[in-house]
Order: C-alpha cells, then structure tokens, then sequence
C-alpha cells in the first residue's frame, strides 16, 4: 500500500479519532483547528498538527493543503465553518473532500456546493473512514472479530473480464466471495436510470464485470492482498 498525505480539519473527539486511526496505518496526517487546546492533545500522534482558522483561505493555502491526497473537514459545532472551508478547498483545489454532515439538510446544503463525499452519524465509526481513505476500493465494510471483515469492494482491474472460477477467491486469496452486487440499465417512464441489484450466490461461470461490486468475507490483510495484486 502506498501511505498518503490527509488533512483533518477540526480534531474534536471525532476528527482526532480518524487522525489517530490514519497515522496508525502510517499515513502522513496534518491536523489543523483553530482551538489551541484540542492541537496541544493530538501533536504528538501525527505528522504535523496547527492552530488555524480554515475559514480564512489564505491561511489554508500557506499550508500546502493542495499537496494532500484527501481533506476530511470534521467540523462538528459550526456548520458554516463546514461550508466555507469546503469551499476554500474546492478553490484551492484540492483532489479529495469529505466533509461531516449532521442530517439530511446539512447533507443537501453540501451537496449543492459540489462535495460528492459526505460523512453522516451513520458513518462515524473512525477505521470505517479510516479505510474508505486509505483504500478508494473499499466501499464499505463491517468488521468483525479476530480482524475478519465483510468488505464490498469495486473490482480490480485484474478481474473484470474473469470467471469467479478463474479468479480462485478462496485457494488464491483465502476469501469467500460472498455474492455481487450488479448495475442494471433501466427504463422508467421513458428515462434511463441505474438500478443497483444483489446477483445472490454467484455461479463459478460468473464474469466480473467492471460495474460490479464485489462482497467479500476474509482478513483484512489478505483483501487489501487482493487488491494488490489484482490492481493493473
């Protein structure tokens, strides 16, 4: 895996969490919170941390913020400072934004400005962001005891195109693909839409396709092996 610079803006007890979980991955992480004391606690458990007013932009930008791979903005108590970091970062230009929403209106407010990854209550499980960060292909999983995990993930390039019998989840990877996911076509009131549907147990003559999502029950270990590998 190759290690990324993040940014977490606003490192309350919700963005300190990611920040610590990211860093213990061995991610570069760079905090930054206009409260003193809330820097003070996390610096010493990642790369760089700041006191900074993320309102300001020109403040943003003399940090190289540009330069991170993602920026989770993690401002829980001010919905507007939410707002105007976020578009400071879309100016700025920064690759990757998720952004914490608290219901369906901050949700829409969010989305209207132009971020595309929102965070909401059901989210806030640190390792859960902590690995939709650190990993793009998974999107989403439950984690289990003993660091087993149900992971769905978009299929590698490596295997769209393949058999399920070809790929040899279980003998090659030590996974069980558990069912796909599949994206249909479809035609509703004259409008074309995607429908997003479970296949169930898939067939050992099932080809991978490049739309699908894969359910997969191992390790985490040896899923991220699996992507690995199977990546180009």
């Amino acid at each position: 895996m190759v290690f990324s610079k993040f940014a977490v803006i606003g490192v309350g007890r919700y963005g300190a969490n990611i920040a610590k979980r990211l860093a213990e991955k061995g991610a570069q992480v760079f905090c930054f919170d206009n409260d003193e004391e809330k820097i003070e606690a996390i610096k010493d458990e990642v790369a760089f941390a700041v006191s900074l007013d993320t309102t300001d932009q020109k403040a943003l930008a003399s940090q190289n913020i540009v330069e991170m791979d993602a920026a989770v903005v993690a401002i829980g108590e001010n919905f507007e400072a939410t707002v105007l970091t976020c578009v400071h970062l879309m100016d700025l230009g920064v690759k990757r934004i998720i952004a914490r929403a608290s219901g369906a209106h901050q949700t829409l407010i969010l989305e209207k400005i132009g971020i595309t990854e929102i965070l909401t209550p059901e989210d806030e499980v640190a390792f859960v962001v902590r690995e939709q960060l650190l990993n793009p292909s998974i999107l989403s999983f439950l984690q289990l005891p003993d660091d087993y995990e149900i992971a769905e993930i978009k299929p590698p390039k490596g295997t769209v195109g393949r058999t399920i019998d070809d790929i040899d989840f279980r003998n090659k990877y030590k996974l069980t693909l558990v069912t796909l996911k599949r994206e249909y076509d479809v035609k509703k009131d004259g409008d074309y839409c995607v429908e997003k549907h479970v296949v169930g147990v898939p067939n050992s003559d099932t080809v991978i396709e490049s739309r699908d999502t894969l359910v997969v029950f191992g390790t985490e270990k040896h899923v991220q092996r699996f992507i690995d590998i199977n990546k180009v």
